[in-house]
């Protein structure tokens, strides 16, 4: 009886061998179909060094680690070429799809907002949203405004019933620079005109 429970014990230890070597060889072989631009190629983790001028992408999955050789990182990574070798290297802020280096984005994902290499949610102070691009760009606050020109129609301060008058104001240098955004910097309003000129003639203004 004894004989007969052992070689039971004997032939199931030796089926799941069989199992797990078999289940080792096809994971072995679906790895080694990913070993496309590699130098060395390890049968449990994929790719450990590209050829020259690919880089070396390097994920989890749980506890275990995978390589694979690409010729441009995926979205939320960036290259960085290397002495012996090129790696793709993750973007620091979960919201951003690509980035020039870890702590700059360069475009922010869906429903985010880039302002100087980081990505938000909503713009932030001072700052207005473009729709087209994604961007926060920078509002400018332009100067106080002028003093109302004089009232003045077709360039004559008389002669007429309405005319118009005008005011602007500046914008710093700086903001003129970074091309923002800026408000109104000039404005008109109707306005009453001498209708007679004295001594009966047209005055122009200077």
């Amino acid at each position: 009886m004894q004989w007969i429970i052992f070689m039971l014990l004997l032939f199931i230890s030796s089926i799941e061998m069989l199992t797990q070597n078999r289940w080792k060889k096809q994971a072995s072989a679906g790895l080694l179909e990913n070993c496309t631009g590699c130098v060395l190629c390890s049968e449990d983790n994929g790719c450990i060094t590209c050829h020259h001028r690919l880089f070396l992408l390097i994920w989890r999955d749980g506890i275990r680690q995978y390589g694979m050789c690409v010729h441009t990182c995926p979205p939320g990574y960036f290259g960085v070429r290397g002495l012996e070798v090129n790696r793709c290297t993750k973007c620091k802020s979960p919201s951003c799809e690509s980035c020039f280096s870890r702590d700059f984005c360069m475009k922010c994902k869906d429903k985010f907002y880039l302002y100087k290499g980081q990505c938000f949610r909503q713009c932030p102070p001072g700052t207005v949203a473009q729709s087209g691009t994604r961007e926060c760009q920078e509002t400018c606050e332009p100067g106080p405004w002028s003093e109302w020109s004089a009232c003045t129609h077709e360039s004559r301060t008389c002669g007429c019933k309405w005319g118009v008058e005008t005011r602007v104001r500046e914008v710093p240098e700086a903001a003129r620079e970074e091309g923002t955004a800026c408000p109104a910097l000039l404005e008109t309003r109707r306005c009453r005109m001498k209708k007679h000129c004295p001594g009966g003639e047209h005055r122009a203004t200077g």
